[in-house]
């Protein structure tokens, strides 16, 4: 149960440590965040992702398998997301970056956020 909650964010938004916001800037173009991510692992304890320009998340997560679909709304990163069988449901999220950080909130910004790395 504790992993699920602390998937709650990115595969329904992890909770992330303090940092300051103002280092952040949004990334509101699905092109920009392309370039971004392009041949790169998003990685936090645990968890290792690709997020490909076909629009398919794979990789896994606390020793499951996850995969899901991505696509770019109205300024947001919108994913549909497996996590091994467990459906977390479609959620779209602002994504900010800062150096090899990028930081995906939840509910349109509302919800909580999770910083992962880009390796």
């Amino acid at each position: 149960m504790k992993k699920h909650a602390f998937l709650a964010g990115f595969l329904a938004m992890l909770t992330a440590a303090p940092a300051k916001s103002e280092e952040f800037q949004t990334i509101s173009e699905r092109d920009s965040f392309l370039a971004l991510v392009k041949g790169k692992q998003l990685t936090r304890l645990g968890i290792k992702l690709d997020v490909l320009s076909s629009g398919q998340i794979q990789g896994r997560a606390f020793g499951k398998t996850v995969k899901g679909q991505w696509n770019w709304k109205n300024g947001y990163f919108c994913r549909d997301l497996y996590f091994g069988e467990q459906d977390l449901g479609p959620n779209c999220q602002v994504v900010k970056a800062n150096g090899r950080t990028l930081r995906f909130i939840a509910d349109q910004g509302a919800g909580q956020s999770a910083d992962l790395r880009l390796n």
